[in-house]
């Protein structure tokens, strides 16, 4: 593959994981707000597909396609802006691994109380304050590690 082919997977794949991130984190936090048990269940449970299907792909594209340019285009890996795309990429992975792991259990939490007709019981909230929490620094992280590949700042 060249190093054009793979640049538009890079950024393919990157417009693919900003945007189902942004896009479903939306969609919860939102209807997480509606208070509604049965649209919870269904937004959750789609949250947690799109994860999977979209942003896991992607999010393992990006490191191996990123190292690939690097690679072809004769960058060493020790120029500042690498280093902290790379350190800030791993920081966002970490939250979005905490991420994914709470958003499957409130998947399950929500299924389990719409199945009953019940509230969603009070760790589903705890879990979603959480959620959020790292949700929002995750995405200002990506942006700048977008930031740092367009500029590659000296």
């Amino acid at each position: 593959m060249d190093y054009f082919a793979i640049k538009w997977l890079h950024i393919l794949s990157a417009t693919v994981m900003l945007g189902t991130g942004f896009g479903t984190a939306f969609h919860m936090f939102f209807t997480n707000r509606s208070g509604n048990v049965q649209a919870i269940a269904v937004t959750t449970r789609l949250v947690v597909r799109a994860g999977w299907w979209f942003t896991t792909p992607s999010v393992l594209i990006q490191p191996l396609s990123g190292l690939w340019m690097v690679h072809l285009a004769g960058f060493p890996l020790g120029p500042r802006w690498i280093t902290w795309s790379i350190a800030l990429y791993l920081l966002a992975g970490a939250c979005w691994l905490t991420v994914l792991w709470l958003q499957a259990r409130m998947r399950d939490m929500a299924a389990q109380a719409a199945r009953g007709a019940a509230p969603l019981p009070p760790r589903y909230w705890r879990y979603e304050k959480i959620w959020a929490a790292l949700g929002f620094p995750a995405f200002g992280v990506l942006l700048v590690v977008y930031w740092l590949m367009v500029h590659k700042p000296a």
